[in-house]
């Protein structure tokens, strides 16, 4: 599982030019961009939804769980593309969607059971993420 975090001050999804999951954090939130493999667990994607809600990169090192900050997590295949060999992406890294719906699911579960206000994507959608990035602070997390 692989998270590309960003801090922000104001992200949105839109699919097909519907709004389908937007935060505007007072001041700091986090996006979180989430692809999966096909050895991914859920005692792993757990550990991460703490990770990521625990992680000190808002104003005054403090994390989401500290400030409420919200979460805008969109699911994102394409962080396990393989570009090692020639000029076009291999996605054979990448769990397919029948394994990734259920763990990008319970992530943001975790997430929301942990306390975090959790907005999201539209899984499997061609998606326009807009973000304002804050620093720019840009991260990931990997298990």
């Amino acid at each position: 599982m692989r998270i590309l975090v960003q801090r922000v001050t104001a992200a949105r999804v839109t699919v097909d030019g519907d709004e389908v999951g937007r935060i505007d954090p007072d001041p700091q939130g986090l996006l979180a961009l989430v692809g999966f493999t096909h050895t991914d667990t859920e005692a792993g994607v757990r550990a991460l939804a703490d990770k990521l809600w625990r992680l000190r990169v808002l104003d005054g090192e403090r994390s989401a769980a500290d400030t409420g900050a919200p979460i805008l997590a969109v699911s994102q295949f394409t962080l396990y593309g393989d570009t090692a060999k020639g000029r076009r992406p291999s996605w054979s890294k990448a769990a397919p969607g029948a394994v990734a719906d259920p763990l990008m699911d319970l992530f943001v579960t975790s997430l929301r059971e942990l306390g975090a206000r959790v907005a999201t994507g539209r899984f499997g959608a061609h998606m326009h993420v807009e973000l304002v990035n804050d620093g720019p602070v840009t991260l990931l997390l990997e298990n």
